[in-house]
């Protein structure tokens, strides 16, 4: 007897319908479970990951993500993401993400937990002490510059427009010239 591949799959076929093992194809009861983020408050903002600015619908309740998922009305992405900007609920939603600052002391091989008031105060201490040290009022020739070199600073595309604005002043007001953004790099 000589069977061809589809002949072969054809006779298997019965068998194995006809053995009683087979898949029943009676109409079974299904249901769809309710979505997890029904009674949530969306929101929708950028993804603080690249220059490219996707944009994100993250659903919350009571103050806690449930959801984050790409937002299917924004021109540049039209819903869809990439792996770092599908993997965001995990930037607020991760047991092993930090929530509280840690400070290494020079040539300590340690880290301490620190207050946010310490950690701040710190940070503006340093900051002073930086431009106070590098300070330049006048350039070689006379002329008023009012500039520090001591300090740079690389901005985010994480920010929008106002946070970039009043960062820039922030910035421009502390007499900064190296200013650069993420997004130029």
């Amino acid at each position: 007897m000589k069977v061809t591949r589809r002949g072969f799959l054809k006779i298997s076929g019965v068998v194995f319908m006809a053995s009683g093992i087979g898949i029943s194809l009676k109409p079974v009861l299904a249901h769809a479970e309710p979505l997890k983020i029904k009674y949530a408050k969306e929101t929708t903002t950028i993804c603080p990951y690249c220059a490219v600015g996707c944009g994100i619908i993250v659903a919350t309740r009571k103050g806690k993500v449930i959801n984050t998922e790409g937002d299917p009305d924004h021109p540049i992405n039209r819903g869809s993401l990439c792996t770092k900007g599908g993997s965001i609920y995990q930037l607020s939603v991760n047991k092993n993400r930090l929530d509280k600052p840690l400070y290494r002391a020079p040539y300590s091989d340690k880290w301490e937990e620190k207050s946010w008031k310490w950690t701040i105060d710190r940070i503006a201490k340093n900051v002073k002490k930086s431009r106070d040290k590098s300070f330049e009022e006048r350039n070689a020739k006379g002329q008023v510059v009012n500039r520090t070199n001591g300090i740079a600073s690389v901005g985010s595309a994480a920010m929008d427009n106002e946070e970039c604005f009043v960062y820039q002043k922030f910035l421009r007001g502390l007499g900064l010239t190296y200013i650069e953004h993420q997004a130029r790099i």
